[in-house]
């Protein structure tokens, strides 16, 4: 196997909710896609929104399950500046603060928010290295 992502889905209750938060909201640039489903493409890989349900069924596994969901996305950005300024724009869209961003254990600064389906998403400033694709404008 090959080690790459192409695309992360994630199942929803209210799919129109998901896709105002991440389209309207964030500004995640939406790709033209079936009516059950939304794609956007996120510089390397895609996200998709899917009925949680729905995925479930597609993945021949039960659609409980509350809390921790055992993962969480991660945002990088290039300053801890750009950390508070991410976590403020994403509960200004609508998202749950979960961890305020502070300095963390392996020498960065993180925060977390919690999408309008409770999926966790770090967003972090790694003073060490960039992880992931870089910005095309950059």
């Amino acid at each position: 196997m090959k080690p790459r992502i192409s695309m992360i889905t994630l199942g929803v209750v209210d799919l129109g909710r998901s896709i105002e938060f991440y389209e309207k909201k964030l500004g995640f640039p939406r790709l033209e896609s079936p009516p059950e489903v939304a794609f956007f493409t996120l510089n390397g890989t895609w996200l998709g929104l899917y009925g949680r349900e729905a995925l479930a069924e597609d993945a021949n596994v039960p659609p409980e399950g509350s809390g921790f969901n055992s993962f969480a996305l991660a945002y990088n950005v290039a300053s801890e500046a750009e950390v508070d300024e991410t976590l403020r724009e994403a509960v200004a869209a609508g998202a749950t603060l979960a961890k305020p961003a502070q300095k963390v254990f392996w020498g960065g600064y993180s925060g977390y928010f919690k999408d309008p389906d409770g999926h966790l998403w770090e967003v972090a400033h790694n003073p060490f290295e960039w992880i992931g694709p870089r910005d095309p404008d950059t």
